[in-house]
């Protein structure tokens, strides 16, 4: 059963990042309080890497969060080589990873188009697949780990990690991990954790911030199909938390 649709506004893009990067670091912090350990599932694109970047900057993270004891995975990836700049986790990395005390086996990267799984997409898809199950706890029929906090950003079209509107990956309902091809956006190879991986989360947040993502936040939340409009389709078990600033949420209806 999803959780209801939050929707918490910011003033501008600073304010929702330095915000967010605070509800964060007190969801992980109390998570660890709870069972000793977190898991979080990064997203890339510039509300991402700002909100990482805003970590980086929190005393609070410093203090509150046990980097050693902390899952780090990825929703999307672009499948290009290791170290590309272009890459989610070279931008993760650059943003906070690097600055932080992580466990090197808690960070779970999505393989690079290089070195064991070059050029095939759909192996490295399946390897990551693999890594997800080996950490899922109790039922075996689960997959992928609970996630404490999943996040995505919202894109201009709706699309949510590389999920796309209309685009076949949308329709997987049994593998958790998917090479997407043809995506309409640079590059068009990536891997994708597919929406069954997603709403097992048990929160979800979703980041939207500036005027060109106004459009597709009003869309989403007006309740299209799932096709139509990808961001409408995610949810977490137990939170479903829309994060905007003013601009992104300019084209809401008043309440």
């Amino acid at each position: 059963m999803s959780a209801a649709r939050e929707v918490v506004t910011h003033p501008d893009k600073d304010a929702l990042a330095l915000a967010t990067a605070e509800r964060l670091v007190t969801r992980l912090a109390d998570a660890q309080a709870a069972r000793g350990t977190a898991s979080v599932v990064l997203t890339g694109g510039r509300n991402g890497n700002a909100l990482l970047a805003a970590l980086a900057d929190s005393p609070r993270a410093q203090e509150r969060i046990d980097w050693t004891r902390l899952d780090v995975w990825w929703g999307d990836e672009r499948f290009l080589p290791e170290g590309d700049p272009e890459r989610n986790h070279t931008q993760a990395r650059e943003a906070l990873l690097d600055a932080v005390e992580l466990d090197p086996a808690r960070v779970h990267v999505m393989p690079p188009s290089d070195g064991r799984y070059a050029g095939d997409a759909e192996a490295a898809a399946e390897a990551y697949a693999t890594e997800l199950a080996a950490a899922a706890e109790g039922d075996p029929t689960v997959r992928v780990p609970a996630f404490d906090v999943l996040l995505l950003g919202v894109g201009p079209d709706t699309h949510v990690a590389s999920l796309f509107p209309e685009h076949p990956a949308l329709r997987e309902t049994e593998r958790t991990v998917v090479g997407v091809h043809g995506a309409p956006k640079p590059p068009p190879t990536r891997l994708s954790l597919t929406l069954p991986a997603i709403r097992a989360a048990e929160e979800v947040w979703l980041l939207a911030a500036g005027e060109d993502k106004a459009d597709a936040v009003a869309l989403a939340l007006s309740g299209p199909g799932e096709l139509q409009a990808p961001a409408a389709a995610v949810h977490g078990r137990s939170r479903t938390l829309w994060l905007l600033d003013e601009a992104a949420a300019s084209r809401l209806p008043a309440h």
